[in-house]
Order: C-alpha cells, then structure tokens, then sequence
C-alpha cells in the first residue's frame, strides 16, 4: 500500500498526527508511507536536507517514520499566488505526487488547501474527516472519516482506520537524529551536572502565556532543588526567554536552537514545563514528564497523551481560540507553587 499523509502545518499539529501514522506504520509494516509537509516543519521527519528527503528509501534514524518527504511552501506561495516561479513549483509538486501513484491520501489538516494537495495526488481515496477544520475541504474527499473521539491523535488515528478499511490505534513515535546534533547536544550540557528542565515561556499567542514573573519564579524553585533548567527561546522570544533567566547563575539558562537540536535537548530532559505549544507537544510524544499549565484551549482535546503528565488548569478557563495578548483569566489563577510542585512531583523530588 502507497499512502500520502498531508499535514503541513504546525509543529505541535504535526507531532499530534505523527502517532496515528506510527500506528499505520505497526499495522501495515510493508506500506510506503509518504508525507506532505511545510518546509520548516521537515526536520520532525526527518534530518536530511529537503534535496534528499524527497525520494523514496527505508527507514533510518534520519528518517524513522516515513519513507520520502514533500517540501511544501504554502505560505511563500499565498505571497505570490500567480508568479510564474510559484506556478511552476506547484507543478512540480503535482507532478511528482502523480508520478508515485499513491493508492491513499490522507488528509490530516482538514484545509481547502491541504485536500486540494490530496487530490492532486489522484489517488484512489482520498481522505479526510466528515467535519473538517474548513467544511468546503471535505468536497474533494471521497472517504469521510466520523472522529468521534475527543482527542486529536485519535481523531486522526480515526480517519487513517477509515482510509485503509482497518482499525489504526496509536503508536510510539520515533523522531530523527543526526550525529552533527548529538555533538551540539553534548557540547551543550557538558557543563549542567545536575538533571535539567526546559522550561518554555512562549506559547504562541499571549492568552496562553503563563506570565514571565511566575516563569522566573519557577526556575528559582527549580534551581533551588538542584535542577538545572533550559529556557527555550523559540522565533521571536529572546527577551521572554532572557527575563526568565535572569540573575539566575549558571543552572538557568537561555537556548536557542533549530527544531534538530530542539529534538535531540528534549530526549535528554529531565522534565519539560510549558503551556500548550509545540515543544510541549515535542516533550509528550518523546515520553518526557510534563507539566501543562493550560488556558483557553482544551487539554482533553490537544494536551499530553501517554507518558507521565500533570495538566494544571483553572476551573475558570473557558474555551476560547481568539488571538488576544493578554493572559486569559483563568490562566492566572495558577500559582508558582502549584507549577512547582507538580514539577517536582514528577522529578521525585522531596518539597
């Protein structure tokens, strides 16, 4: 079986899908599993660069899960729609989704643009879920997957069981590695001899940011027990992470890094402490103990999923995807020392 995964954007949806593709992967073993993805997010695929992840080989641990993988660039492209250099890598793409003959796509992002990519492929059935993200996205789906299931990556898990006529259930997910980045990672931590935390302030828009002082706090608390702590800086959240760190000393400090490295310094974390975003999704899916302090999104629909985990969220939080920059409300009913002592929990140590 020839089977092309399109998800193409964001990091923590991504990672949310992989597992259900693990589990295709477990009950299949002999399939061709191919996936569509925005460039920037290639590395949780893989850590060859773009120009050789594209053709088809076995699984390595530069490349564990899937077989070949698609750089899109959907969002250089909805800058300059009609260029002819835009029009002619589009081409390119539908040629060589085409020219694989795919027997399956399946459409995970639920977007007018993601199953028009599945249905470029023409492959046979083409999938996606009956209720998707964009309703209009479903038109070109001839498979309509009913998620039921309260959680995303079982939501997804659903409608890869409907596109391949047998029951998907999760799987662990192996992410990639190169030697270049273990050397980075080792360099990195020659010098923390203590167990260590990443601690990760950003979360994508301000309702879902725990405040910078409580951060601080946090990482005071931490260090004051021997554990070390990482403050991952991601694109744009430099001061954040730097005002989190500072006159911290030597156990407490700012890193920024690629999404490889990000990988490689999560696998060897002694526990992750962060709101609902990408690298706490990254921490899940690697088996890391976490701590989610979560606001206006709903933990039981996209928080951690398997391993060890404490969600922290008010009573008081209400659903809400609006982009605001404040804290939600709700979000600030949870202490510093509530935040520690589940992290703590998890790390066995004594309060």
């Amino acid at each position: 079986m020839k089977v092309l995964i399109v998800r193409l954007s964001a990091m923590g949806d991504v990672i949310h899908a992989m597992p259900a593709v693990a589990g295709l992967r477990a009950a299949i073993p002999d399939s061709v599993i191919d996936w569509a993805i925005e460039e920037r997010w290639m590395p949780l695929l893989s850590s060859r660069p773009p120009a050789e992840a594209g053709g088809e080989m076995a699984l390595s641990p530069e490349q564990p899960l899937v077989n070949a993988v698609h750089p899109v660039h959907m969002r250089r492209w909805r800058n300059s729609l009609l260029s002819r250099n835009t029009l002619h890598e589009i081409g390119i793409l539908r040629h060589d989704l085409r020219e694989l003959q795919y027997e399956v796509a399946i459409d995970l992002q639920g977007a007018i643009r993601s199953s028009l990519l599945a249905k470029a492929s023409r492959a046979r059935v083409r999938a996606g879920a009956l209720q998707p993200r964009e309703l209009p996205a479903r038109w070109w789906y001839n498979v309509k997957a009913h998620t039921t299931a309260r959680h995303v990556i079982v939501q997804a898990c659903q409608t890869i069981s409907a596109a391949v006529g047998r029951t998907i259930d999760p799987s662990v997910v192996a992410f990639p590695s190169s030697a270049h980045v273990e050397k980075w990672t080792n360099d990195l931590l020659q010098s923390f001899s203590a167990p260590f935390a990443i601690v990760n302030p950003g979360a994508g828009w301000g309702a879902k940011c725990w405040p910078v002082e409580r951060y601080a706090a946090l990482v005071k608390n931490l260090v004051d027990h021997g554990v070390g702590a990482l403050v991952n800086a991601g694109p744009g959240e430099l001061q954040l992470a730097q005002a989190v760190c500072a006159g911290m000393g030597k156990l407490a400090r700012v890193v920024e890094c690629s999404l490889l490295e990000l990988i490689a310094l999560t696998r060897r974390a002694a526990i992750f402490v962060g709101g609902d975003t990408g690298p706490l999704h990254l921490a899940s899916a690697l088996g890391v103990p976490v701590v989610a302090i979560f606001g206006p999104t709903d933990p039981a629909r996209n928080g951690p999923y398997g391993g060890r985990f404490i969600v922290l969220r008010s009573p008081e939080s209400k659903r809400d995807h609006s982009r605001r920059s404040e804290p939600e409300a709700g979000l600030l009913n949870i202490s510093v020392e509530q935040v520690s002592e589940a992290a703590l929990n998890l790390l066995g140590v004594t309060v």
